[in-house]
């Protein structure tokens, strides 16, 4: 079910609101990046510097398709990435590592913005404006006003931040569309996953966990594999020598949370791969893995901290169903919300819930009228989760998420032990979270191998 769908990486970029300290280039690597970010030519091209006057004119440093990557616009992200990267503490890595690394972020956006082009996934005005509007109130910022002011108090262009969020929803729409829907987990995967969990104990622990991954696409080559091996045993000899480990995940790391030292936050001991539970089991914190293998590539894992967690012994599920009108090309929001409304009315004019459900519905529930059976928390996204939560059993409720119009309504709630189908169910989650960072990183790669990618970064230097 798509519900399980969050903007977690979207609400990421809700750190961009904070207030950035001075920049200062405290290390080599920072004032080699520094002079090259901070010249008067690339802070402002139309201000004649007056020891040198520079005809500056953009420069092209990659070409995508029948798209292109400028100078200009590979700087503006490397000076946003450096003010981040100096906000959490990150030594930055060498200035043309970062530089490369920035630039592989950026083709992968461009290619995915492509291909949801092509395939007719589109965020509107209307929904990225919700979407910035709750980043905004995340920061107890009371409207968009003052969010954009106090954006570009920090030097942030408020319609280049609007199109990186419109990036980062679309990106969670191709993942949820390209790989999470198509995921399939078996009943011997979940059973697997019981009887490994049980015999590495640990129950109710928590992992604060970093990691650095070396993606290894499907039907790789031996060369491939081996310079894949290699880059991640370099990552660790610098982690060996004293290396900061933020600032090699920075460098090197392939994943989309390279760029925020590798930080993944905590994480309950049963959604972390066996494999890599039992490594992390005999660490303490602050170690790091050895270089581990995955069908996704080759992982170096820190565990920064562990904690005992105390999972809940009684939890609250409720018994819901829906109705949802999906937007798309043909579909705008507007229309979207004109249709639910008017089922809702309908339903309130004693229709009955279910035949509607049947007839209008573009969720798999459709069929069941709707039913989605007994939620947990956490199964649905937020604000589906949120509005339904407020409801008293009987009652109906219209909320917008990043699928579309949602009629609910409320059947019953009972708070119950966690069973053994809970478990389950958790353990499902589990796999298909493993499952889906791994095939989403792979389904990036074909995209790459199947487009055109033209470097110039080395001519214009």
């Amino acid at each position: 079910m798509t519900f399980r769908i969050t903007l977690h990486a979207l609400l990421c970029c809700a750190t961009l609101v904070t207030v950035y300290p001075a920049y200062a280039a405290a290390t080599a690597n920072n004032a080699q990046i520094a002079s090259v970010i901070n010249s008067p030519e690339i802070l402002d091209p139309q201000k004649p510097n007056p020891q040198k006057q520079v005809a500056v004119i953009d420069s092209v440093v990659a070409v995508v398709n029948d798209d292109v990557i400028t100078r200009q616009e590979l700087d503006d992200r490397l000076r946003l990435v450096i003010r981040q990267l100096q906000k959490q503490g990150t030594p930055l890595p060498a200035p043309d590592a970062l530089e490369k690394q920035i630039l592989e972020r950026m083709i992968s956006d461009m290619l995915q913005a492509q291909f949801a082009k092509e395939n007719g996934v589109r965020v509107d005005d209307t929904q990225l404006d919700l979407a910035i509007t709750r980043i905004a109130q995340q920061n107890k910022l009371p409207n968009l006003a003052e969010f954009r002011a106090r954006l570009e108090s920090d030097g942030v262009d408020f319609k280049k931040f609007r199109e990186e969020i419109r990036s980062e929803i679309i990106s969670t729409r191709l993942r949820e569309r390209e790989v999470e829907s198509k995921l399939v987990i078996s009943d011997t995967e979940v059973d697997n996953y019981l009887a490994n969990k049980a015999q590495m104990g640990g129950e109710g622990e928590e992992f604060h966990l970093a990691h650095i991954l070396v993606v290894v696409p499907e039907q790789a080559s031996a060369e491939r594999i081996q310079a894949a091996r290699d880059k991640a045993e370099q990552a660790l000899a610098q982690l060996k020598s004293g290396a900061d480990f933020a600032q090699v995940a920075a460098g090197a790391s392939d994943a989309k949370d390279a760029l925020k030292g590798g930080d993944i936050g905590w994480r309950p001991g049963d959604r972390i791969p066996p494999m890599f539970m039992s490594e992390l089991q005999h660490l303490q914190p602050g170690q790091t893995t050895a270089v581990l293998r995955s069908p996704g590539g080759f992982h170096i894992l820190k565990l920064v901290d562990k904690r005992s967690g105390s999972a809940p012994v009684v939890i609250t599920q409720t018994h819901a169903r829906h109705i949802l009108i999906k937007t798309s090309e043909i579909v705008s929001e507007n229309e979207a919300r004109k249709r639910i409304m008017e089922i809702k009315q309908r339903i309130e004019n004693g229709a009955d819930f279910a035949e509607q459900a049947k007839r209008y519905s573009q969720d798999g529930s459709a069929q069941q009228g709707g039913d989605l059976d007994w939620l947990s928390p956490g199964q649905t996204v937020q604000e589906f989760e949120e509005t339904m939560n407020k409801m008293q059993p009987g009652m109906i409720g219209v909320v917008q998420t990043q699928f579309g119009w949602h009629l609910i309504q409320v059947l019953e709630r009972r708070n119950t032990d966690v069973s053994v189908q809970q478990q389950r169910q958790q353990a499902r989650i589990a796999i298909g979270t493993f499952k889906s960072d791994e095939q989403y990183q792979d389904w990036l790669r074909q995209l790459r191998d199947h487009a055109f990618v033209e470097y110039r970064l080395e001519r214009n230097q």
